[in-house]
């Protein structure tokens, strides 16, 4: 037993980069510090015991952490009773634009997050070849973004409040050499997306993301993106991918991912793991051991989870790929077309082959699409806005005839041409069990998929995901306190040491002398989440003080105003 024991903690120790053998003792006690938090229980991300210690920071960086009598901070919080925690790291947000209309990341602060993961799929760069300069309102400035690297230099320069990196997606790679054409790249269009992936890379991203249920990610096939995400290893890059299907394709998606794994021999980090279609729901066992079974040949796949069970997408969504080719002026003028309009409906009532279809992942039911956009139909299920619009809409759907199915989405179409071809949705598609067993699983961290908003000012708009405002502090209300499905130590470690090991953050994670001084204090026996789908525009309770790089973000519950958060990029020169 103590062979195995061994090897587990040899195991552990590389996953986090050799950071407790690269570790200096702890640093004595000097009298001072900038900042000293005193008598907390400290629970370190690593999933150890909480232990009570005093955490001694000077500049931007922890230097002591233990018990001494004299040790004093210029500024000092008081975490009697409270649990002092590394900051949490968000591996999987859409905090891109956001944060530059507003670099105070309120929502996310207030959850105790320091530090943000952009780019699923889609990222702030390349623009370039046939994706023109992205232009972005900064300060009230225009700027115009062609490179990745040009979007974190301008956040750094604006001032964020949190710690950002950021993949390149394959979206912006794909787009850039074949614009909005559905055709298949030839061989040296393909050479030309690893040259700009690899560019990418060098720029300071962490690895390669995609977003395979939606085009233009959708066009390409597996051998394609293993053929990409290739490019990314003399890097050590990660490759985080939106699975195909999260339907009834979920567990072919799943060895999809492992198999670009293995072809390109890199690290695979699965997306916000779910089964999202009620014909599959009590399987995750069976997608839990597909990952097991390729960690057992030595495959690296890891993954991801938010503690809901529903998710956001488009209406557009539920319209089959080949009616967005050209963009969306050609998507709304096949909306328009009556030919179009009966066929699409074919295909959404019946399915096509490999296509995850969100209107069958909710059994055609209007009432589990909750409508985040919109206008004056925000905050209201689909039934009740087609009803509004005079579309009647059967009571069961199970027992819904073609006719009945028809006038429905023909309903649906004529909102999108309303709108323009886009309402973002939020889907009651997944179960609580499934996501449970995700959660618990040793290698399946957490990541918000939300945003950074506010309760106030431009970034309160839409009725977004409740996550958006309170993925950490539902953990540890609901998942730690309430349910006790995770010890706190696991809870902690799947947001911090975890995801940090999965990024290559050395520095970064967990509570240790020389380690950057991202912390965040909290009061287990209160924190929760009071977002809810219907109003999800409140911050959640119980997170007490928020550190990023040293600097108090978050003070009693009230934002400073202080923006010490930076740009990481993965450490030029590094190779896998």
């Amino acid at each position: 037993m103590g062979r195995w024991v061994g090897m587990a903690a040899a195991v552990t120790a590389l996953a986090l980069g050799s950071w407790v053998a690269a570790q200096p003792p702890r640093a004595a006690p000097q009298n001072t510090y900038d900042l000293v938090i005193r008598g907390g229980r400290v629970v370190d991300g690593t999933g150890n015991p909480w232990f009570l210690a005093d955490v001694g920071v000077q500049g931007d960086r922890i230097v002591y952490l233990g018990r001494a009598s004299d040790v004093r901070g210029r500024t000092e919080v008081d975490a009697l009773g409270k649990v002092v925690a590394p900051g949490f790291i968000d591996i999987h947000s859409h905090s891109d634009d956001t944060l530059l209309q507003d670099g105070h990341a309120e929502s996310k602060i207030r959850q105790g997050v320091t530090t943000e993961v952009l780019g699923e799929g889609s990222s702030q760069g390349p623009f370039t070849g046939k994706a023109p300069p992205k232009e972005v309102t900064v300060g009230g400035r225009t700027e115009r973004l062609s490179r990745l690297g040009e979007y974190l230099s301008l956040a750094e320069r604006a001032g964020i409040s949190v710690n950002i990196a950021t993949y390149v997606g394959v979206d912006n790679v794909w787009r850039a050499v074949m614009g909005n054409s559905h055709a298949r790249p030839t061989v040296s269009q393909r050479s030309e997306m690893r040259g700009l992936i690899r560019a990418a890379m060098e720029e300071g991203a962490f690895g390669l993301s995609s977003m395979l249920a939606m085009p233009p990610g959708s066009l390409a096939t597996t051998d394609d993106v293993a053929d990409l995400a290739a490019a990314i290893r003399p890097y050590g890059g990660l490759f985080s991918t939106h699975n195909r299907n999260e339907g009834t394709g979920v567990l072919d998606a799943i060895r999809e991912a492992i198999t670009v794994g293995e072809k390109a021999g890199v690290r695979v980090d699965v997306i916000h793991l779910k089964i999202a279609d009620q014909q599959l729901w009590g399987r995750m066992k069976e997608v839990v051991d597909l990952i097991e079974a390729a960690r057992g040949r030595g495959v690296d796949v890891q993954a991801n989870v938010y503690p809901y069970t529903r998710g956001s997408n488009n209406l557009s969504s539920i319209l089959p790929p080949w009616v967005h080719e050209g963009g969306a002026d050609r998507r709304l003028a096949r909306l328009r077309n009556p030919a179009d309009r009966a066929r699409m409906k074919r295909e959404i009532r019946t399915g096509i082959s490999g296509w995850y279809n969100h209107y069958t992942a909710v059994g055609g039911d209007w009432k589990r699409m909750l409508v985040a956009g919109a206008g004056r139909y925000q905050g209201q299920t689909m039934d009740r806005v087609l009803a509004s619009r005079g579309v009647p809409v059967p009571p069961d759907p199970s027992r819904a005839s073609v006719a009945d199915a028809d006038r429905t989405l023909d309903g649906l179409f004529d909102l999108l041409l309303e709108t323009g071809g886009s309402v973002p949705t939020v889907y009651e598609h997944h179960s609580e069990p499934d996501m449970n067993l995700a959660l618990v699983q040793p290698w399946c961290s957490i990541g918000s998929d939300g945003s950074a908003l506010a309760i106030a000012g431009p970034l309160r708009r839409g009725n977004p995901h409740p996550r958006s405002f309170g993925t950490f502090p539902r953990v540890l209300g609901v998942y730690v306190r309430e349910r006790r499905v995770l010890r706190l130590e696991d809870a902690i470690r799947k947001m911090t040491s975890l995801n940090a090991a999965r990024l290559g953050l050395t520095d970064r994670g967990t509570l240790r002398p020389g380690h950057a001084a991202d912390i965040t204090v909290f009061d287990p026996a209160r924190v929760a989440d009071r977002a809810t789908y219907t109003d999800p525009f409140q911050y959640p309770v119980g997170i007490e003080q928020v550190i990023v790089n040293g600097r108090v973000v978050l003070n009693r519950g009230r934002h400073t105003g202080a923006r010490p958060g930076r740009a990481l990029r993965r450490a030029r020169g590094v190779r896998g």
